[in-house]
């Protein structure tokens, strides 16, 4: 299993990556704008008429975004335009399907919030308002959530005789707990961002004006650090997080001993010795 993970990271570093990003670089898909500058990638849903809801076109957008960004990316930063980083599911659309098409939003939805979580470097999410339903399960799946004090989340879909959809019901638990998960999920109670806080929802609440600046602080930090480590380490980090601990203890084994093949970690550990500052080159 282990040999079979590593062999699965390795691949997301070949040279036949979909697209190079550029310094400076700017895309723009339906409603969803990407941004990269300083190796970092920007990327803001738009679609504040009505409050960045999700539709089959926005997450469409979202999936051609992160399946955009070429290797020279080493971290992105997922927010809302407006107010509200997403305030749901569009429920004018969803309202009437059938089981089938219920389905289908779900698991385009769920392949969403699986890309961010597998993408090769941390996502941050920037969550400046309204993160409700499959807004919530979006930042969910990121690496890390900063959030505005002006923010408020939650999973309101019983309210709507449904529940989460894109994955909600399980990552709710692996974050909060199992308890603190049924207590949100099964209320439907929105909770602003310092009983977040409290529950370890967000990792950080700052004043609106210093979403974006912290994020890109913290996006900026890990992106001057060995590209590949920061892929296994996240990557090792989830899969020990599905598995028991013996096999996630020689699953971190094998992954450390295939960084020392790579070109990144003879160039950091030799930076150390020379009190000189590494420069990594993804390899």
């Amino acid at each position: 299993m282990a040999a079979q993970q590593i062999t699965r990271v390795v691949s997301k570093f070949n040279t036949n990556e979909l697209q190079t990003c550029k310094k400076g670089k700017t895309m723009d898909y339906p409603f969803v704008k990407v941004e990269i500058k300083e190796r970092v990638a920007l990327i803001t849903i738009d679609r504040q008429e009505s409050m960045n809801a999700l539709n089959c076109e926005v997450l469409s957008s979202l999936d051609k975004a992160f399946a955009s960004l070429g290797k020279e990316v080493r971290a992105v930063i997922l927010t809302g335009a407006g107010k509200a980083f997403v305030a749901g599911a569009d429920i004018k659309e969803f309202a009437e399907y059938t089981p089938q098409q219920a389905r289908e939003f779900s698991l385009l939805g769920s392949r969403i919030a699986a890309a961010i979580e597998n993408f090769r470097g941390p996502v941050i999410a920037a969550i400046n308002g309204f993160a409700l339903g499959g807004g919530c399960e979006l930042a969910l799946a990121c690496d890390m959530r900063i959030a505005s004090d002006k923010a408020k989340l939650g999973q309101p879909e019983v309210n709507l005789g449904v529940i989460p959809g894109f994955g909600g019901t399980q990552r709710l638990s692996r974050i909060v707990g199992m308890s603190q998960a049924k207590y949100l999920v099964l209320t439907g109670e929105i909770i602003k961002a310092d009983k977040a806080l409290t529950l370890r929802l967000v990792d950080e609440v700052v004043a609106p004006e210093k979403l974006l600046e912290r994020c890109f602080e913290i996006a900026k930090l890990i992106a001057s650090k060995a590209p590949i480590a920061v892929a296994y380490a996240k990557e090792a980090i989830n899969y020990g997080a599905e598995c028991d601990l013996s096999h996630a203890l020689a699953y971190e084994t094998e992954v450390f001993a295939q960084l020392y093949a790579t070109y990144d970690q003879r160039e950091g550990c030799k930076a150390f010795i020379e009190k000189r500052e590494a420069k990594f080159e993804n390899r």
